[in-house]
């Protein structure tokens, strides 16, 4: 498997440009939070009372990828998917399965239509299109950029 610098590097590689990291800093997150509340709104069995479920256990098996990758980064991620939970489950409650259903999907739509004019602009494919595990790198390669500003190292 490939270490941390390794991931990044690659992933960098196809980021040179400006304007499609600025997009980057605003998709790859929203597109994150899609998936996660788009899993927060599918029913859950009876016996779990709350909804989520399918979303902790996707956050989860994503977490040990990015824990085997890296411990701080691992911890980072971890945050990260503490509050995207918090706040699709907040969202549920406000707008109900359905509804919340509806916004992560056309927000999801939106935001990868921003990523592929970014990757235009780049002239450049997106990473992904060369190996899968580049959707789970997008946002720790974020993440990276925000603990190296803070100096912590990943």
């Amino acid at each position: 498997m490939r270490d941390v610098h390794q991931w990044f590097g690659g992933y960098s590689r196809d980021h040179q440009n400006p304007t499609n990291r600025s997009i980057h800093w605003v998709c790859v997150p929203l597109i994150l939070w899609c998936v996660i509340a788009a899993l927060w709104a599918i029913p859950v069995p009876a016996a779990f009372a709350e909804p989520g479920l399918w979303a902790g256990a996707a956050m989860f098996l994503a977490w040990l990828f990015y824990w085997r990758l890296s411990r701080p980064l691992g911890l980072a991620m971890l945050a990260l998917f503490v509050v995207f939970g918090f706040i699709a489950h907040l969202a549920y409650a406000a707008l109900g399965p359905w509804h919340l259903l509806l916004l992560a999907g056309a927000l999801f739509v939106a935001a990868w239509i921003g990523q592929f004019v970014g990757h235009r602009i780049e002239g450049r494919r997106p990473s992904f299109l060369t190996d899968l595990a580049y959707l789970l790198i997008g946002p720790a390669w974020l993440m990276g950029k925000l603990m190296r500003r803070a100096h912590i190292a990943y």
